[in-house]
């Protein structure tokens, strides 16, 4: 069995589809797809994350002879730090950076994510997006934004609704209706149904207190 078949595999086993392993491994359900048939190759970083969330073993995938994975390294990026703003001027900031001088915040957090020149840091507020899964964004945690990014489903965003209140959560598209998921089941989905403004998608996270 090679690598995609032991994908397809230990996804069937799980009773997912390819849609719902593309969002818990960040990646598009068509590039699974041809991964699972041997079409295409995947980054070892990708790699990493099916096995992982999929709970294949190293030995498995050695098993399976990797033969249509390519296990590249990939290229390191700098760090670059990114201020640490409030909830209340999230949505200022990223409109007009120039408003707010470096100054202005008291905490810089570097990532090797890139977010752009208008990026920045929120706290978690909260447990709505804490889950036992993976990824989890427990209260205290801070999340890295990118304004000014795509807007994809299965992704994380900080949003702005209606009502002028900001909220972070998983942003879903079903059948054109759209969605704002918590990862808290405890916590109702919102369905987007009048004006709201994408502040930015999360790219990075980190934990605090540990």
């Amino acid at each position: 069995m090679d690598i995609g078949k032991l994908i397809r595999s230990a996804r069937k086993a799980k009773g997912w589809t390819l849609d719902e392993l593309s969002h818990q491994v960040e990646t598009d359900a068509g590039n699974l797809s041809r991964l699972e048939r041997g079409k295409q190759f995947a980054s070892k970083e990708l790699l990493g994350r099916i096995m992982t969330v999929l709970g294949i073993e190293l030995s498995q995938a050695q098993d399976a002879g990797m033969s249509n994975v390519q296990m590249a390294l990939q290229p390191s990026r700098a760090s670059k730090e990114y201020p640490l703003v409030s909830w209340v001027i999230a949505g200022e900031w990223a409109e007009s950076c120039d408003n707010f001088p470096p100054g202005d915040a008291d905490v810089w957090l570097a990532s090797t994510e890139n977010a752009g020149e208008h990026g920045f840091w929120l706290d978690v507020r909260g447990d709505s997006m804490t889950c036992s899964g993976n990824p989890s964004f427990p209260e205290g945690s801070r999340i890295l934004v990118q304004p000014e990014a795509d807007v994809i489903s299965g992704k994380y965003y900080v949003v702005k609704l209606e009502n002028g209140e900001s909220t972070f959560k998983q942003y879903i598209e079903d059948a054109g209706i759209k969605y704002l998921r918590p990862l808290n089941p405890s916590y109702k989905t919102i369905q987007i149904v009048g004006e709201c403004k994408f502040i930015g998608r999360v790219i990075d996270t980190k934990m605090t207190g540990l």
